[in-house]
């Protein structure tokens, strides 16, 4: 396995070891003990899986209690994803980092706890799956808006994004419950 820190050096790009042949490939998308030699200690305690068309952006979330760190990967398609740290007391508070996953590159984000997470379908359409250290908490959940101008974040996007009205009605940074 290869890891490389992005431009957020905790937000880590995971790069699993596949083994293939003309039957296909196998390759381990979670083993806690290699990653957690990577400095990757997670209790992972939940599993999520989306499915969405080209153009669809969800994100900014985030939960101001229960933060959770994330690993998260494509199985069809392609997606660009992006973290945002939000830790007050970071010297990268605000800036963020983004990548292009993939099911063909299967590649793989680590987002610890005290980030913001998002992507938008770059391809027709995508499956996106992620484990998370903490259970999901609606009445903490929180959304970034992701156009916000102090962000700045360069999405690949021909036209509007498809948003749902959470995403739509995202708070500005500047308004945002954040950590310490």
């Amino acid at each position: 396995m290869k890891i490389t820190p992005l431009a957020l050096p905790e937000v880590l790009m995971v790069e699993p070891r596949v083994f293939g042949d003309e039957r296909g490939f196998f390759y381990e998308s979670w083993n806690r003990r290699a990653f957690a030699q990577h400095g990757i200690d997670a209790d992972f305690v939940q599993d999520n899986h989306s499915r969405s068309r080209r153009g669809v952006l969800r994100g900014l979330h985030y939960q101001i209690e229960h933060a959770q760190g994330k690993l998260v990967r494509v199985t069809a398609g392609e997606v660009f994803d992006v973290a945002v740290d939000l830790r007050r007391s970071s010297p990268t508070f605000g800036r963020w980092a983004g990548a292009t996953l993939s099911a063909a590159s299967k590649r793989m984000l680590w987002i610890p706890a005290g980030f913001a997470h998002g992507f938008v379908v770059t391809s027709d359409d995508a499956e996106f799956l992620y484990k998370t250290t903490d259970y999901w908490y609606p009445e903490h959940e929180r959304t970034v808006l992701w156009s916000d101008p102090a962000l700045g974040i360069e999405w690949p996007l021909a036209g509007a994004p498809i948003l749902a009205a959470k995403d739509a009605a995202g708070t500005p940074l500047a308004r945002a419950a954040t950590y310490p």
